[in-house]
């Protein structure tokens, strides 16, 4: 199969729309990250999708969606909270998980009851889900278990001659997947998988905001995947990702004792002026780190690193993020000196 690069106007979104209503599979950015896109109410058209990733079958995909409005024609019910939320967050980097009905196939919500519901605010995904008229499942464009693409050459680097077709619509604006939630009552959310939507942005909005432990711990044996992101090693380039939570001249003198040609170290903006050994930036605050981090885990594998020392980012906020992709791509490996 020959994957097409197609732009983003409006006769090529046609083409994409079209791909994606006769079952194919297209890449498609967004405002987070680049997704494969395909029709989440035609069963063989989702498993094309899980085939493409190499995804295991029981890690959900989330739905994604023109307006929040048509989430009642997927959903058995919908709280007030999450219209609530989608209020205020919708089109945006949020995805509300939801309790589903039958129109959303079990292979689609990895064998859940439940399914993730997204609108996306970025103009070309929004534009292709009206085309199309189908509800889009849309899981992160790379192979299962590598960096996700925020770029549309990513998504060929991964994805070509496995998939119909790539709209590129530059660079993501944001660079890691959406905040996702749980309702658990009338006033209580919880994060399944941080995003750009913090904590702190979401208890402007309801009474509490409960942070799941598998966004810093694995998940226990036997438990379920709610999210997607929750269950698998995720995110990791081919390096091998260790994170160390020190102070600079810690960090420093940490690496410099670990050396070796294919060593690399991933720092902050303003640390390489005092960092005497090979590294790559990602970032000096929070959403500038979330915005980077994929395309540097992506270039140190072009690089020939082997093994890559990460400073660790804060752990709130937007950085919440940044640490939860991080810890799943070093496979929970974190030094703390």
């Amino acid at each position: 199969m020959e994957t097409l690069l197609l732009s983003d106007s409006e006769e090529q979104l046609e083409i994409a729309a079209k791909l994606i209503q006769d079952g194919e599979i297209v890449g498609i950015p967004t405002e987070t990250v680049y997704g494969l896109g395909a029709d989440a109410s035609n069963e063989e058209a989702v498993r094309s999708v899980f085939a493409a990733k190499g995804r295991p079958a029981d890690n959900p995909l989330i739905v994604h969606l023109a307006y929040f409005s048509d989430a009642e024609k997927y959903t058995r019910h919908i709280p007030k909270l999450a219209y609530r939320l989608a209020g205020h967050f919708c089109p945006g980097p949020l995805t509300i998980v939801l309790p589903k009905n039958d129109r959303i196939p079990m292979v689609t919500s990895g064998g859940l009851d439940t399914v993730g519901i997204r609108v996306p605010s970025h103009p070309v995904m929004h534009r292709i889900i009206e085309l199309s008229g189908c509800p889009i499942a849309a899981p992160s464009a790379n192979a299962s278990g590598y960096p996700s693409t925020t770029t549309a050459k990513h998504v060929i680097s991964d994805m070509d001659g496995k998939i119909a077709a790539v709209v590129d619509g530059g660079q993501s604006e944001y660079g890691v997947e959406s905040t996702v939630i749980a309702i658990e009552d009338e006033d209580t959310v919880r994060i399944l998988r941080p995003g750009c939507v913090t904590r702190e942005m979401l208890l402007k909005h309801c009474g509490n905001v409960i942070i799941d432990p598998a966004i810093l711990h694995d998940l226990a044996e036997g438990q379920k995947a709610a999210s997607p992101g929750m269950k698998y090693k995720h995110y990791s380039p081919k390096a091998d990702i260790i994170m160390v939570e020190s102070s600079l001249e810690d960090f420093t003198d940490y690496v410099g004792k670990k050396g070796g040609d294919e060593v690399f170290s991933l720092i902050f903006d303003g640390d390489e002026k005092d960092f005497p050994y090979r590294h790559m930036t990602y970032g000096g605050d929070s959403l500038s780190q979330a915005h980077l981090l994929f395309q540097r885990l992506r270039e140190l594998d072009d690089i020939g690193a082997k093994k890559v020392y990460v400073r660790a980012p804060q752990a709130d906020g937007v950085g919440l993020a940044v640490y939860n992709r991080l810890i799943r791509a070093a496979g929970f490996e974190v030094i703390r000196i």
